[in-house]
């Protein structure tokens, strides 16, 4: 869905709604879009659907956001909480996943034809290594590298506390390099 249509509806809906309130929502909309966007790229099979989850997303952040009670640092895993949700959701849908065929664009202006081939052959290497790994520890790898959020940020989106998160991100890591030793 268009970042416009996005903004339409909340504006739409905003009827009723203070000033301050749609302002303050266009503002983390345009924050966290793009973070948002690259964790459900990383967790679909192509950009139309990220940029639907992404959509729905912020949908659903618009129709929810009174029941937000946390501090101004705790959204973001408030979002990303509804992102997971929503992204676990499509996925039960879909028939039972490939590999992604498909990697998120690298736009480097400066790359040429060899690079980009390059950079999207290992992309589409790390994608399928990446699913190699337990769910719990692929999501905090995305939340933390495709997400950008800190370890008690994950730990919120995924319900445990900041220091076995932080040990579950060393663990994902760790399984990743044995991973690429493995197949090297």
């Amino acid at each position: 869905m268009d970042t416009d249509i996005v903004l339409a509806e909340a504006e739409r809906e905003s009827r009723g709604v203070s000033s301050d309130e749609a302002a303050d929502f266009v503002l983390a909309y345009e924050r966290h879009r793009a973070p948002v966007f690259r964790y459900l790229r990383a967790r679909s099979p192509t950009d139309e659907d990220a940029a639907d989850l992404t959509a729905a997303t912020f949908e659903r952040a618009w129709a929810a956001r009174r029941s937000f009670r946390g501090s101004p640092d705790q959204y973001p895993a408030w979002l990303f909480a509804i992102a997971r949700r929503l992204a676990i959701d499509a996925g039960r849908r879909r028939r039972p996943e490939r590999p992604h065929d498909e990697v998120p664009e690298t736009a480097d202006p400066a790359a040429g034809p060899a690079d980009v081939a390059q950079r999207h052959e290992e992309d589409r290497v790390l994608l399928a290594r990446l699913a190699r790994l337990p769910d719990v520890q692929r999501d905090a790898l995305l939340l933390r590298y495709a997400g950008g959020l800190t370890a008690g940020q994950i730990g919120e989106v995924i319900g445990k506390r900041q220091e076995a998160t932080q040990k579950l991100i060393s663990r994902a890591l760790a399984s990743l390099k044995e991973v690429y030793g493995a197949d090297d």
